[in-house]
């Protein structure tokens, strides 16, 4: 089981439609459309009149790996198709970052991460790895500390663990 996080905050279709490109009847229309499906939903506490705010109904998604095993061939490519987006999307991210790196103070280049280690692990060994390193990031979601502190802003933390073919 793998977690994608959410994140960019509540946000009307007109707010979607000028950050997309798109008009807000487009936005409005696909967002009924994933609150049908469980992916988005109203946050009444930000809406003021006819002004509708949406939000993630979860902070994030799982991808049930059953579905590169699924008899149907289309389920197999799509779940491989839909995991190669999601690396692209992170090591854009990455890139992304790289790039953009001198917008930055030195204390926030101070405080990133690249790094690469390399374990010698059983199956159940990188399992438990990976879900204490899930278990570390998660405790410091919503910290009081830099909910208002103006220092405070978004970070993505990637991880990955695979096997290596090695000679």
């Amino acid at each position: 089981m793998q977690r994608y996080p959410r994140f960019g905050g509540p946000a009307t279709a007109s707010q979607l439609a000028e950050k997309l490109g798109e008009s807000s009847g487009a936005t409005s229309y696909h967002l009924r459309q994933l609150a049908a499906h469980g992916f988005v939903e109203d946050d009444p506490e930000r809406g003021k009149g006819r002004e509708r705010w949406w939000k993630a109904a979860v902070r994030g998604l799982a991808f049930d790996d059953a579905l590169l095993h699924d008899p149907n061939p289309d389920v197999r490519g799509a779940a491989d198709l839909y995991l190669h987006e999601v690396a692209t999307t992170q090591a854009r991210e990455l890139s992304t970052w790289l790039g953009t790196r001198t917008e930055w103070s030195e204390e926030w280049n101070r405080s990133t991460d690249m790094s690469s280690m390399t374990l010698r692990l059983t199956p159940e060994l990188a399992r438990e790895l990976t879900e204490k390193m899930h278990a570390l990031v998660d405790s410091y979601r919503d910290l009081p500390a830099a909910e208002n502190d103006p220092e405070a802003t978004t970070v993505r933390v990637q991880t990955r663990s695979f096997p290596l073919n090695t000679p």
